[in-house]
């Protein structure tokens, strides 16, 4: 990770459009977003801060990376371009002071912007308003504005799709002196817009539900029938001598009944010995 520093002036200018900044029509703007800058540093995690501007616009106070926009990508706490040598969720606020104002594609940076941001940290974005009449000042210098729904679905894509996304105007409405911020009706018509969303984490697929087991107490119906059991015992009832004898009827026992059996088989088999003693005698 580069060391922490504000950094040094770029060597190589960017986009001529981005000099507008350093009139004094733009000093009216960077001046507001200054203070609203310290604001959204003083509710981020206590981690450092990256910050992308122009080069007329100057970095906040603390512990932090500077980077300025140059021709060839970035210059200041360290000369890189994309992607970022930075380390990834390592800074608790990214702030981006009209980098992307100029008409430059904003996707690769936000996407950086996504992946060093740790969660619960900050973004915040600054940009030109497109309805203000403040656009005049500015027009025929190559600048482009576009609108708050423009922002809000590049964010998306870029990584902060379930972000929710506050707004606040900036800058003067007309005359470079009264500037001022705030999110009223009246406010909507400010030079600049702020854009502030605090990264969240995002849950992973939770798990299937779990399964509640619970002690089996017995067999049910079908188990005590396929396990051979009189109905009686399926159905929990044991008579007992005493109700038979109420009853006036007499139920012999399985194992009367058992042994009834084996000897109506026995008899069947085998012949009758007095018989054929008896036949004998007679023949001698």
């Amino acid at each position: 990770m580069p060391a922490l520093s504000h950094g040094r002036q770029p060597d190589h200018e960017p986009d001529p459009a981005l000099a507008w900044f350093g009139e004094v029509p733009g000093h009216g703007l960077l001046d507001v977003e200054s203070a609203s800058m310290a604001r959204v540093l003083a509710a981020s995690p206590s981690l450092p801060w990256a910050w992308f501007g122009v080069a007329a616009a100057s970095p906040p106070l603390g512990r932090g990376v500077a980077l300025r926009r140059s021709a060839d990508g970035f210059d200041g706490a360290v000369r890189c371009r994309l992607p970022l040598p930075l380390a990834s969720e390592a800074f608790g606020a990214v702030l981006l002071q009209h980098v992307f104002d100029d008409g430059v594609d904003c996707a690769p940076l936000l996407s950086e912007c996504a992946r060093i941001l740790a969660p619960g940290g900050r973004l915040w974005l600054a940009t030109l308003n497109p309805w203000s009449p403040y656009r005049l000042r500015w027009a025929g210098s190559g600048l482009h504005a576009r609108d708050a729904g423009h922002w809000q679905t590049m964010l998306r894509a870029s990584g902060f799709a379930a972000d929710p996304v506050s707004l606040q105007w900036l800058g003067p409405r007309w005359r470079v002196a009264h500037g001022e911020a705030g999110v009223g009706a009246a406010d909507v018509l400010r030079a600049g817009v702020a854009l502030t969303l605090t990264k969240r984490v995002h849950a992973a697929i939770p798990p299937g539900r779990l399964q509640q087991l619970r002690w089996q107490t017995g067999l049910g119906q079908a188990g005590l029938a396929n396990a051979g059991l009189p109905q009686a015992a399926q159905s929990g009832r044991v008579d007992s001598g005493r109700g038979d004898a109420r009853r006036g009827a007499s139920v012999p026992s399985a194992t009367d009944r058992n042994d009834a059996a084996a000897v109506a088989r026995i008899a069947r088999i085998a012949p009758d010995r007095s018989d054929a003693t008896r036949g004998g005698a007679q023949r001698r």
